[in-house]
């Protein structure tokens, strides 16, 4: 799919017409008398007039049309998101427009800036930034941008109230993979920004990481996360195996383990930290009600498939949208594709099949959200999951001989059961590991593989938490902090700090202890390093 703007070819035709204009213009004076050789007519004088004059007008109109459209803001509305690119081929700004375009959808205000345009001023009033920004040679900013990096990063700034995220679009073949991006939220967190997640980098326009960053616009406007994807995964078949209730009676939403295997019995390959998309469907209760109200049968053969099938992975049109279809075919053509949702993997290879740990989450009006209803409450056991992996190598572990410590809280704890897996699986014992949930007796998730590792030795430190029950520390980040000076020993033996679970409470805390016990240079270090991860949603 393509993700150039919709009209931009009409801009293209009218810079074509305005040449063609200015070479009819210049030919007609070049079939003329030799007027080069003589003082200019005053016909000539006008018609060089006219045409700057023209030129300037055409030019000044573009850049207010440009402008009007970045700040379009309602005067009584919330403050804008301020969505800025750095390009060096047109593809981050591609990006960047596409961006915008999902969150004005979601109901959100935003403005579109280049980066050369933005100054320290913009940046200390603003909210929330958003920022797409490519990589070009070994590790430099694209040529635009560098009026950015000499007149504002060198300036001392404060921005504490600025929450920000990076896309950070290279290739992964160079030495320098996505460099000015990770430059770029190094500075931001150096000046007091906040990240709302951490930089997504795409490796050579890789779709399931433009898909990644679409699931996390969708955390800035909820309606955002129900958008077609921009490219659509290529899933492959696999099979509900099996579908289990962890955590009855748990004062917190219902969670369940999930069990998937492939339809076909091949088993691919990941490790731990990667993650699956799910393509998820409506119930058939929800298709069935929407036929009803229609002309259409559920039977009807529209590609090999029932129309049903299709219904079911697709956005259901709204009755004032129905009149637009002559007849079945035209509205499977029409129908726009649910979009998918992520999770994180439990389980390793070796294991014989995919394990997720999923929350059901519900919607404003109480019905299941569109993933966890479908895995949770409506997927046939047995029946077809649309799935397909994606590499994480932000969130892949280290190496065996390296210390690690796993933090989490709630269902993040399934994103660091495969990485004690696969540090079992290499012999690795050095490892810490603190969870939080609401209650012991309901919530500890995979607590029974979690205390035999204990006991074997392969978890060197198991700290638990659970806010429900009595106890001095509440949450994950107390017991970090009652810990600070394990953390300075570990961190000091050349431990990997991973972190996976709530980005909104848990997630910063977290990172405010680790700065507090290691200072803001020392945290810095680590993330350069790669020794301190997330996976944070």
């Amino acid at each position: 799919m393509s993700l150039r703007p919709s009209r931009a070819w009409l801009g293209n035709l009218a810079v074509m017409l305005l040449l063609a204009v200015i070479a009819w213009a210049l030919l007609r004076l070049h079939l003329g008398d030799a007027w080069w050789q003589s003082a200019p007519l005053a016909s000539q004088w006008r018609w060089a007039a006219g045409s700057l004059v023209g030129y300037a007008a055409f030019c000044t109109l573009i850049w207010w049309r440009g402008r009007a459209r970045e700040d379009h803001v309602a005067d009584n509305g919330p403050a804008p998101i301020l969505l800025v690119w750095a390009s060096q081929t047109g593809f981050a700004q591609q990006l960047c427009e596409r961006s915008a375009q999902a969150l004005r959808a979601a109901g959100l205000p935003v403005r579109i800036r280049a980066l050369h345009a933005v100054t320290a001023e913009l940046l200390q009033r603003s909210g929330q930034v958003l920022f797409v920004v490519s990589t070009t040679g070994e590790g430099d900013a694209p040529d635009h941008a560098l009026p950015f990096l000499r007149k504002v990063m060198p300036q001392a700034l404060a921005l504490p109230q600025l929450q920000y995220g990076v896309l950070a679009l290279g290739d992964r073949s160079y030495g320098h993979f996505c460099a000015f991006g990770h430059q770029l939220d190094a500075w931001l967190r150096q000046h007091g920004a906040h990240p709302l997640f951490d930089t997504v980098e795409v490796d050579n326009a890789d779709p399931g990481a433009l898909r990644h960053w679409q699931q996390l616009l969708g955390q800035l406007g909820g309606e955002a996360t129900e958008l077609p994807d921009w490219a659509p995964a290529d899933y492959l078949p696999w099979q509900l195996q099996a579908r289990h209730l962890e955590n009855p009676g748990s004062p917190g939403a219902p969670t369940y383990r999930i069990t998937l295997v492939p339809a076909d019995g091949v088993l691919p390959t990941w490790q731990a930290g990667d993650v699956v998309e799910i393509g998820p469907q409506h119930s058939p209760a929800e298709v069935e009600a929407w036929l009803r109200d229609t002309p259409w049968e559920g039977d009807a053969d529209i590609d090999g498939q029932p129309l049903r099938a299709h219904l079911a992975r697709a956005h259901l049109p709204s009755d004032g949208e129905l009149p637009t279809f002559a007849d079945a075919d035209a509205l499977v053509a029409g129908l726009r594709p649910l979009p998918h949702r992520e999770y994180s993997i439990a389980s390793l290879p070796a294991e014989g099949q995919v394990q997720l740990l999923l929350r059901r989450q519900l919607r404003p009006d109480g019905t299941p959200g569109l993933g966890s209803g479908w895995l949770c409450d409506h997927a046939a056991l047995d029946g077809r999951i649309d799935l397909r992996f994606r590499s994480n190598p932000n969130f892949h572990g280290a190496a065996a001989a390296t210390p690690l410590i796993l933090i989490g809280n709630g269902t993040g704890i399934a994103g660091l059961r495969a990485h004690l897996r696969e540090r079992i699986s290499a012999g690795a014992r050095r490892n810490w590991l603190l969870f939080g949930e609401r209650t012991a007796a309901h919530d500890f998730f995979f607590g029974d593989d979690l205390r035999a590792w204990q006991r074997d030795g392969w978890i060197a430190r198991l700290d638990t938490v659970f806010s429900r029950d009595a106890g001095e520390h509440h949450y994950v980040q107390d017991r970090l902090q009652a810990q600070i000076h394990t953390l300075q020993q570990w961190v000091h033996d050349g431990a990997t700090i991973l972190v996976c679970g709530s980005l909104q409470g848990m997630a910063p805390a977290v990172d405010a202890v680790i700065e507090q016990a290691l200072g803001r240079d020392g945290k810095e270090a680590l993330i350069v390093a790669g020794r301190y991860r997330r996976d944070v949603y």
